[in-house]
């Protein structure tokens, strides 16, 4: 059986969720989609003004800016993550038209042009009123999920366009086929491709690991994570941010050997650390995760981007730059994974969540490949805190612009004694 064979996991995608069913919003009939992101500087003279934008309100100079644009200043001044907007926007474009779907798509981001106010205004101005977001962002946490949802919601607010424009988001796609899927691809070509690297030296059946490389976020972020008023469950190591991505990586492994009979252990490992140094964030670092291993005798790596969408400069920089560079120090084979950028499987999946929110074509499914999943369409009171301030936000019970929902109802009795322990410890160990 193929990797990618969806009847592999067909329990697991059909399967309902009866906690997160409670966050569920029915259907309406958006007239416009906004394909929410980051942003990245386009030139030399960007870097300072877009990493300006990244750390605003934090009082940090220009010439601490300028020490840590290092990765920026090496690549021309480009972030990759604008072009591959571009490109997943005209994706999107692309399959909507195909299934006879007349949404437009426009871009915002958050830090760099073309910036969400400003794509709200147009959305206004082009006559559209209802709006669906979806974000390059999977999994939940402050960063993520809530801070778009504040973004949105400051963004109505200072444009005036609160009460006049309705902006709703498509749920957190971690474990949907569509994002999971290129991954399961990726994860069994790229085992491959290093255990063909490991026989060409003559070792072929050496140790070989499986790194899952994820953003680094400050621990007490995590632990908000999917953290709100009277959520019923309980996540592995504490946090739904780590969850998700154990979860994820559990069905690809599980997907990856199936297919393939190729398998390895592995483990989720972070990166792209910043901050100050005496506040915790998430560890291990996928460099001295790799370090580690090789001093236990491991001699090929494979890294798989899971936490990202595309290979943004955190994938080619971190990753692509300094992970491998720590490998080829230590004389390991290794390989790093593609994202899902504009795969097929992707685009499509990112079209059936919106699908899913229409009225219109809509798509009943809610797929999913992981228990945790499907995630909330509207996040409970509190998720995800933002510990700094207050911000207006949409798409949550506690929204304060935009549109609402109804209190979430009880939880199952037993769901809400359930613990979500997402991914087993089978295969997997924490360098």
């Amino acid at each position: 059986m193929s990797p990618l064979d969806p009847q592999e996991s067909a329990a697991s995608v059909t399967a309902l969720n009866p906690v997160t069913e409670a966050g569920r919003m029915a259907p309406k009939e958006y007239d416009a989609v906004l394909l929410a992101s980051f942003g990245g500087p386009e030139g030399q003279e960007d870097v300072i003004p877009f990493l300006r934008n990244v750390t605003r309100g934090r009082g940090i100079p220009d010439e601490r800016l300028e020490e840590v644009s290092h990765h920026y200043r090496a690549n021309g001044g480009i972030s990759p993550i604008n072009g591959q907007n571009r490109e997943l926007k005209a994706g999107l474009e692309a399959e909507l038209a195909a299934r006879g779907i007349g949404l437009p798509v426009f871009w915002g981001n958050r830090n760099w042009d073309p910036y969400i106010p400003q794509t709200l205004q147009e959305i206004y101005d082009a006559g559209h009123r209802k709006v669906l977001m979806l974000t390059t962002s999977a999994y939940s946490c402050y960063s993520s999920c809530r801070q778009y949802r504040e973004d949105i919601g400051m963004a109505l607010t200072e444009t005036g366009l609160d009460g006049k424009l309705e902006v709703d988001k498509v749920r957190q796609y971690f474990d949907h086929p569509g994002f999971v899927e290129p991954f399961i691809e990726g994860t069994a070509a790229g085992l491959a491709d290093v255990r063909a690297q490991l026989a060409a030296a003559g070792t072929p059946d050496a140790p070989v690991h499986i790194l899952f490389a994820t953003h680094s976020i400050p621990t007490r972020d995590a632990e908000a994570a999917g953290r709100s008023e009277d959520e019923p469950r309980t996540f592995e190591e504490d946090s739904a941010y780590a969850a998700q991505h154990l979860a994820s990586g559990t069905e690809i492994i599980r997907r990856v050997e199936a297919g393939t009979g190729l398998t390895a252990p592995w483990s989720l490992v972070y990166q792209s650390r910043s901050g100050a140094p005496h506040v915790p964030w998430l560890e291990p670092d996928i460099n001295d995760a790799i370090e580690e291993l090789a001093g236990q005798g491991v001699k090929g790596i494979v890294i798989v981007p899971l936490g990202f969408v595309s290979d943004h400069m955190e994938v080619v920089w971190d990753l692509d730059t300094e992970a491998l560079e720590t490998c080829a120090k230590l004389d390991l084979a290794a390989t790093r994974v593609p994202t899902p950028g504009t795969h097929r499987k992707f685009v499509a999946g990112l079209v059936d969540l919106i699908c899913e929110r229409t009225v219109a074509n809509n798509v009943a499914e809610r797929p999913h490949v992981t228990k945790l999943g499907p995630w909330y369409d509207v996040c409970r009171p509190g998720c995800c805190a933002n510990f700094r301030s207050e911000k207006p936000t949409i798409a949550g019970a506690d929204t304060t612009v935009g549109t609402g929902h109804d209190p979430y109802p009880a939880a199952p009795a037993a769901a809400a004694t359930a613990s979500d322990t997402a991914a087993t410890a089978a295969g997997r160990g924490t360098p």
